[in-house]
């Protein structure tokens, strides 16, 4: 008579780990769907279109092209000047990004009131909970070349410019990309700021008082204390903020539009530009330009990912 502890064959057990295997795979199902249907699928339609003359207002069926595309995007100007100008951009929004809310998670990180540092927490989130339409409405105020905030202290408090030699901020002169960096760099402060605050939370606090009776300073605590620690949060933050960077397009449309002489008129501009606006929509071309800068950017994230690879010791 066989008893419950009875021992389960081996052919039961690889059985049984199939079928749970199964029903894992069944509860996967739904996210493997939207995966594929959402990101697979338009990825590949989009590599596909770069290799015809796709043209979504043509009446033709698109034409295989091979290569062609990327032959004209790679001699194309306004590809090459689009890159480099969003480059531009990244540079000067890149470090911004880093390195103040890095000094802003340590000194809030230094506050010993939890209530006092609640707060300071508080009013570094508000502009990241501010709806978007509502940030570009009140940037667009303050850069305001007659009513704009910013020039009338420049012009009508500080008295360094007239009001005919007031900065333009916007309408595509040399200042519209710093001003789209300095507003992008403001919107994400308390966003980034709260990253490094989750990390410095990580550190034992026991190496920076080790580190203060061997008589380091809070220099050499942050250098070779806060950052080596923080190089995964680091890492995550420089990555993704460098994509998001180079792909910027939203901003570009509200304060430069589509003059192709403005600084922001970068390649996701003039994709977009091919897109949807210009002539019977040029969509295989655009395609081509996208991937060209997706490669790029790639090509960017791999270097970075290796600059801040783990380190032993």
């Amino acid at each position: 008579m066989a008893t419950l502890s009875s021992p389960i064959k081996p052919k039961d057990a690889s059985s049984l780990r199939k079928r749970l295997a199964l029903n894992n795979w069944v509860f996967l199902i739904p996210a493997l769907f939207f995966f594929i249907g959402y990101m697979v699928y338009p990825i590949l339609r989009v590599l596909w279109m770069s290799f015809t003359n796709y043209r979504y207002l043509s009446q033709e069926p698109a034409q295989w092209v091979g290569l062609q595309n990327y032959v004209t995007a790679f001699a194309d100007p306004l590809v090459l000047s689009g890159l480099s100008r969003a480059a531009q951009f990244t540079l000067m929004f890149l470090p911004g990004t880093i390195i103040l809310p890095l000094f802003l998670a340590v000194l809030v990180d230094r506050v010993e009131q939890r209530t006092v540092a609640t707060i300071y927490r508080v009013i570094l989130l508000i502009p990241a909970v501010i709806p978007g339409p509502m940030i570009f409405v009140l940037w667009k105020w303050l850069y305001n070349f007659q009513i704009g905030p910013i020039n009338y202290i420049l012009v009508e408090v500080l008295h360094i410019f007239t009001p005919q030699t007031a900065p333009q901020w916007l309408g595509g002169t040399a200042l519209t990309l710093p001003a789209v960096a300095l507003f992008e760099v403001w919107w994400g402060l308390g966003y980034h700021t709260m990253f490094f605050l989750a990390g410095l939370a990580a550190i034992p606090k026991e190496l920076y008082e080790a580190a203060r009776i061997d008589g380091a300073n809070e220099w050499r605590l942050l250098w070779h204390v806060t950052i080596p620690r923080l190089r995964p949060i680091l890492a995550v933050l420089v990555v993704l903020r460098f994509g998001s960077a180079m792909a910027v397009i939203d901003e570009y449309l509200i304060f430069g539009g589509f003059n192709r002489a403005s600084p922001t008129y970068t390649w996701t501009v003039y994709m977009y530009d091919l897109a949807f606006k210009i002539g019977d929509w040029l969509q295989g071309y655009a395609s081509a330009i996208g991937w060209i800068g997706a490669l790029s950017m790639m090509f960017v994230v791999a270097g970075l990912l290796y600059i801040f690879r783990p380190q032993d010791g």
